[in-house]
Formats: C-alpha cells, structure tokens, sequence
C-alpha cells in the first residue's frame, strides 16, 4: 500500500490536478520511492524560488487532499505491476528478494516493497486510503531542502504551506515485531531462463542506529572492495567467479549484509560458493588486519566526503538516517567510522559472520549452533543527547548558470601538442571540483578490425601503472578524496574525475600516470575479460538488449570489421575470447594520446595551478597515429518489423526506430526538438499521457532523438516497456499516438507548457557541474561555445506552432519505422 499511494499522490489533488504537466513545465526532474522504512518525494530543479515555493505547496497538499480515488488505482494498479514486471526481468533483483523473504520470518523486511502480484492486482481502495489518511501526516513527515535557497524565506513559505494542516487526533501504530535471532542455515534456490550464475551471502545485522553498524559498513570494503578485499582475492583473482560485491543496509531495526558473487560461464557453482563461505566466515581464525580496516575506513570516509558536497545525494542520504531514527545518524556514523577499533571490527565480524545467522545454504545439526546477538532497538535519543557534529562545510557560490554568465567565466587555452583546455572556476560546496577529459582515436582505416580493444583497454587503465600497483594506486587516489572513473570505446575514451581543491593538481599527476603508462598486468586482463564475458551472457536472454541489438545493426549496416559495424552477441564472444592482451598495449601505444585531446573543469580550483599540472603530465604526449572523426552518413535503412521470443521474461520491450536525413543545429532543429518533446518526453507528452497515465500500460515510455553534429544522420527512437500479454494493446498506442500526432498535429496550449518545460530542465541541466564539464568539453570538440545553447534557447522561445507540427511531419515517417519487440509472448 505504501508503494501504490507512492504512484496515486501524482495523480493530483483539487488544487494540483495534472502533477506532471506542472513538473514538467517547471523544469523539476521530481520522483518518489518507497523502501523498507519510508516512502520520499523529491525534487531537483536549478535555483528558483517560485519553483521551490510551488512545489513546497504541492507537497502540502498531497499529504492531505490527494484525490486517491478508484478510478486513479485502476489504471495505477497495472502501471505499479508493469514495474514488478520490469524487476522480474532481473535475476539479481529477484534473487535478492527471494533471499530476505527467505531472512526473515516474521518482520516485514522480508516483504518487498513493491507488492506481491495479488495484493497489487486486488487492494481495496478504502484500506488504501485508510493507510493514507494514517501515515500521511505531518507529525509522521520530515522536511529536507538541500541546495542554494534563502533559509529563512523558505522557512517562511514551508510555516505558510505547512502549518495550516490541522495537528492529527489519531496516534500512530506501534510497531513491535522483530525476528528471533536465526538458529540454523536457511537457503533459497531461484531457477529461470538466462543470465549467469548468483551467489549471496545475506547475515542479520543491527539496526542502523547500533554502534556497531559502523563495523558493518568497513566489513563490506574489507571484504568486498576491489583490488583488496578478501574475496576479490580468493574468489575473482583465483578465478572462481567473475565478480564479487557487497552492500548493508543501515534500517530502524535490525537490517542486513549482503555478499555477493557472480560467475562466468564455465565456472563451477559449488567450489565458488564454497570459497565464498569460508572466507566470510573465517574471521576468527584470519582476523582483521590493521592495514586492511585502515584502508577501508579512507575509502568509506572519502566516499562520505564527496556525498556531503552534492545536495542531491546529501537530501537522500538524510532522508535514510531519517528513516533509521533521527537524521543526525548520518553524521553519527561518520564519527563512529573514524573511531573504530581493530577490535570493535573484529567482534562484530565474529558475531555476525557465522553460519547459522546465514541464509544460502541447507540446514545442518550441530551440537553446538553459534547464535548472533539478540535483536533490539536502540535509544537514539540518549546516544544523540549533547552530540553537536562537525562544524560548516564551504558552501556553495551562487552561481548564475545562464549561457552568457557561462561563457563570461570560462577560461579556455591550448597546449602546444594541440590540447584544448576549458575551465570554470567558481565555489562549490565542500570547495569539489568536476573534470572531464575526452580522448580521440584514429581513423576509419587504423580502427578496422579492432572491435573490443578500446573498451577493454579503457577497463584497464584502473589496474596499475609502472610505478603503482593496482592496490597501490587505488589507495592513492582514496589518499586524494579523488574518484576518477575511466569509460572507452574504439574511438575514444573519457576521463571522469572528481575532487578537491587542493588536491587537483596531484590528482592530474596520477590520470596522466594511469593513461600514460599503464601496466597492462595479466591476471587484470583474465578479470576485464571475464567480466565481460560475464556481463554478454546475461545480455544474450534480456529483451531490451537483444532488440537494441539487432536495431542497431540495421541502421549501422558496415561491414565485418569496419568500426561502424554491431557486432551480433556472438560475434562480441568470439571478439572477447580472441583478444590477447599484447592487442591491448598495441591499441594503447598506437592511439593514446592528447593531441587531440579535450580537458574542462568546473568548480573550486586555482587556474594558474591546473594549467600549470596540464602542461606538465599531458603536453608532450601525442598519439602516433593521427585522429580523423568516422564518418556517419545518412544512410536508407529498410522498414522492418522484427519479434524475438524470451522465454521466463516478465516485461516485454518496444523500441520503434527511423533515421531522419537532418543533424543538430539545422534550420529544423529547435522545432524537432519542440515536436519530439511534446510527442514523448516529459510528464505532459503524448505518449507519457496514454500508454502510462491513461491506460496504464506501462512504467516507462519515452522518445528521442540521438543527434548527429556533423552529417544529417540522426536516429528517432521510442521505447516502452511492458507485459508481455499487454502487446497488442501498447503497440496499438504507440502507433495511434503517433499517427494522431502527425495528422492533428500538437495544440497551443501544448507548445506553451512544453516550451516552459524544455527550457527549463535545459537550464538545470547547465547548473550541474558534471553536465557543465561535459559540455564544455564536446564543446571544444564541435568547435562551439555557450553563445551556441544561447541561440537555441531563443529560438525554442520562438519557434511557433506552424513550425513544430510541419517538422513532426517533414521528418518522421510511419512507413519508414523499423519496429523490435522482445519478451515471452505466449501463442
């Protein structure tokens, strides 16, 4: 019920009745969810006041006058078990709540949120609002604002908006169930069609108030992280699985660990889950070392550190201690991380970690069963009482993220191998800065014949240097509060870095050192490789993967070899296990390099200093092979309808595509970009409005267009995602929403709600300083700057109906559609 009311209080109020055309004509990319201990609601949106004050009222009034009506749950209903659907289609997800189910007995942790099918399908719409009028209350709310805003005017507004609901006459329920400490092995075996062999390892823990949760957090690093934890080294390095991870979850009463591992195709279930157990449960015997709680206390610090300087994760993060109890838990059990002791992790290992506080395996007799901790609750209050936290961060610049004050502030040099460089300082939270850098590669005849190469090179790059080694580096760059983060292809790669004022320049240092010089080490190689591997199978039975697939070799038709050609999930097998690593040092010698090469940053940072790192690590490096961009002509692609079968699938998959002869900034660009907004983005867009909202047929329905800034090549898409014996019915939609577009064209009142929306988020877009960064560096690349986003502002704020509906219906063509679907469609 909580779920469901999550999905009925957008579907308005008296007052608000369209919440999504008002989201999306505000600009807010707002959402709620609902989990184990509480339901959110949220918004970002650039600075505002108007907005924030808006949706403050909105939230005001949906706590108490959503319309919460059977006609609302009706359509809901199936758009809330579309989303189960979509959950079904994941092994891990499923396995993951067939395993607290399976935890716990009694408490309603074991229960997922989303709802069984026949609860869903069959809720009585007087409990619901029974449950609403209940919890959705103010003395069971908090607020969070996080970002730039005037304190004390929004004080005032959420006193206005707020205060006027009446103090509630009823008293909350008492909650008091709690699970007895587990006294045996429990397991749980989930068989279906496809993806890759799953192991967790799931242990009762205290709740997320208890001391002791600070252990239990260093415990999933120590255990899990990679290079260094134990079972990365016994089980990924020794070549048992493919991957290993781990997560806690910090809840109001007693949560949960889970330890996880993923296979390989070929490997053996039984010896990885064997190796698995006996390094959880090992403790005792191997203790936790010194260096290995050090190491992870940085890690999870660091993480820490860099959460608290955005407002977005900081909202979130306060929202979940919130749930545990009081908000204050989130700085709490940051002090409790930095004083943990050796032997504070060591015990809570040994209590937990132990077999029959485990869910995986069968029972087993034992004449003397080991027992956790009994389960309790803690008092806050009194741990809380007098505990003031640490003292203000450096907070934010109010920056005007408006083109010409972008451009007003950029600083933008070369460096003498031909580097382009743009930097934007300004203040930020926590003094964070954001970088980006973007690396070219080749040409159209050098890159032939080197499919996977660039992105298995890119994997590596994380692996160690000559100088440092995996471990070694990784530790260096957890020294620096930096996270840096790697992704490639055969083209080209980005450099993703985030960190501290001062500590960018050494960071610099340490990127130039792992693109520079990196060491290539084989047992690296034999883990990217098999992650990979790994990563293919479980793609080969997924819907949404193979009908990408397949519609992207059709409209990149090239030749085997040829850079431009999709290579089929069989072809990408024989690829991986082809590969050798001296194809990866040749690929990185013959092409890396920054010749070509474009850096941007945005955030605190001196100037002087990071030029002055660019032009020590990365001016004399150049790529022997010189860079010319591939070509992507306009090419007639063959309309074609294609359905492939997926057995054990849950949620089906559309996706109708069509190249249109046009590129970016062409005369008919800001009226296509109007047209496809209104046709299948936003929460007001018209296929948004009859496959979701109105019909409820599915949970996620979209279109888009995937730009060409060079030649009048670009590819229009619509998806939808959906139940497999809701087909005809969605199909039907798609193709009557777009047809009525394209013959009754869009209405006034429509083009006034979607420009306001579109303008919108392209403003929030441009206050978010990893997007900032990113565009400015392509921006380099396509020789623009923010003058260019200035111009298309205008003419969206211009453009007329006339022109919106003549570009829908210039460019788009039924007959020319190419039209995939997956799923497990029964005869």
């Amino acid at each position: 019920m909580a779920h469901l009311l999550e999905h009925l209080l957008f579907k308005g109020t008296p007052r608000h009745p369209n919440v999504w055309a008002e989201f999306t004509k505000r600009g807010l990319r707002a959402n709620g969810s609902t989990w184990l201990d509480r339901t959110n609601y949220f918004a970002s949106f650039s600075s505002n006041d108007e907005n924030l004050k808006w949706y403050l009222g909105w939230q005001a009034d949906a706590m108490v006058n959503s319309f919460i009506a059977k006609r609302d749950l009706d359509t809901e209903m199936t758009v809330v078990r579309n989303e189960m659907e979509m959950g079904e289609n994941s092994p891990s997800r499923i396995l993951f709540e067939k395993g607290l189910a399976t935890m716990y007995q009694w408490h309603n942790y074991g229960k997922s949120t989303i709802g069984a099918r026949t609860d869903v399908e069959n809720v009585d719409i007087g409990r619901l609002q029974n449950f609403y009028r209940t919890y959705y209350q103010p003395d069971n709310a908090t607020l969070i604002v996080a970002g730039r805003f005037d304190p004390a005017r929004t004080l005032s507004w959420i006193a206005d908006a707020f205060g006027k609901i009446p103090k509630p006459k009823r008293q909350l329920p008492l909650l008091y169930t709690l699970d007895p400490v587990q006294d045996g092995e429990r397991s749980v075996t989930l068989r279906r069609v496809g993806g890759v062999p799953m192991v967790y390892a799931m242990y009762h823990m205290p709740p997320g108030g208890d001391p002791d949760f600070a252990a239990v957090n260093v415990l999933d690093l120590i255990m899990a992280d990679a290079p260094s934890g134990r079972l990365h080294k016994r089980l990924v390095e020794g070549q048992l699985a493919a991957a290993v991870f781990a997560f806690s979850q910090e809840l109001a009463d007693p949560g949960f660990s889970v330890y996880g591992i993923q296979l390989a195709p070929g490997q053996d279930l039984a010896k990885a889950q064997d190796a698995m157990l006996k390094t959880l449960e090992a403790v005792a015997s191997q203790p936790v070392t010194e260096e290995e709680l050090k190491r992870a206390r940085l890690k999870w610090l660091k993480e820490w550190e860099l959460a608290f300087s955005d407002p977005e994760r900081v909202g979130v993060a306060l929202s979940e201690a919130i749930a545990v109890g009081d908000w204050r838990v989130f700085f709490l059990t940051r002090d409790r991380v930095r004083k943990l002791t050796l032997e504070q992790v060591q015990r809570v290992a040994q209590s937990y970690l132990v077999s029959a506080n485990r869910t995986l395996a069968s029972y087993v007799p034992t004449e003397a069963p080991q027992r956790a901790p009994a389960p309790k609750r803690v008092d806050l209050a009194a741990m809380l009482q007098g505990y003031t936290g640490d003292t203000a961060v450096t907070q934010a610049e109010a920056f005007d993220a408006t083109p010409a004050n972008i451009e007003a502030r950029t600083q933008r040099f070369s460096l003498k191998n031909g580097l382009q460089a743009a930097v934007l300082p300004k203040g930020t939270r926590g003094a964070v800065v954001t970088a980006q850098l973007s690396l070219r590669f080749g040409d159209e005849q050098s890159l032939k014949g080197r499919a996977v190469q660039g992105e298995l090179v890119a994997a590596m790059l994380d692996k160690g240097t000559r100088q440092l080694s995996r471990q070694q580096l990784q530790d260096r760059l957890d020294e620096l509060q930096a996270e840096v983060a790697v992704h490639g292809g055969t083209t080209g790669a980005s450099v993703l870095i985030r960190t501290r004022r001062e500590r960018l320049p050494e960071v610099m240092a340490v990127v130039a050192q792992m693109l520079r010089e990196p060491a290539f080490p084989a047992e690296a190689f034999d883990e990217v490789r098999r992650q990979a591997l790994s990563s293919l199978e479980a793609e080969r039975k997924d819907p949404d993967a193979i009908v990408n697939n397949e519609l992207d070799r059709r409209f990149s038709p090239y030749p085997v070899g040829d850079v431009r050609h999709v290579l089929s999930f069989d072809a990408q097998r024989a690829a991986l296990e082809q590969v050798k690593l001296d194809d990866l040092r040749d690929f990185h010698r013959r092409f890396y390099g920054a010749s070509t090469a474009q850096f941007a940053a945005v955030g605190d940072f001196d100037p002087a200093a990071l030029r002055q790192a660019l032009e020590a690590h990365f001016a004399d490096w150049s790529a022997p092979q010189t860079h010319a961009r591939v070509p992507q002509p306009y090419l007639e692609v063959k309309p074609e309808q294609l359905s492939f079968t997926t057995p054990d699938r849950q949620n089906a998959y559309l996706r109708v595509s069509q190249a249109i002869p046009v590129k970016e900034l062409d005369p008919d660009y800001p009226a296509l970009v109007m047209a496809n907004y209104l046709l299948g983005q936003g929460g007001n867009s018209r296929l948004w409005l009859r496959v979701r909202e109105s019909e409820g047929l599915s949970y996620d329905v979209r279109s888009g267009l995937q730009w060409n800034a060079w030649e009048p090549n670009t590819l229009w898409t619509a998806t939808a995602i959906f139940a497999p014996q809701n087909r005809a019915k969605v199909e039907a939609a798609v193709r009557e929403e777009i047809a009525r577009a394209l013959k009754d064209g869009f209405t006034a009142a429509e083009l006034e709600q979607g420009r306001q929306g579109l303008l919108s988020f392209r403003r929030l877009s441009r206050a978010q300083d990893r997007n900032l960064a990113g565009t400015l560096a392509e921006n380099l690349y396509l020789r623009r700057d923010f003058k260019v986003s200035q111009q298309v502002d205008e003419a969206l704020t211009r453009v007329t109906l006339a022109e919106v509906n003549a570009a829908l219906r210039k460019y788009l063509k039924a007959d020319r559609f190419v039209i995939g679907v997956g799923g497990d469609f029964k005869p």
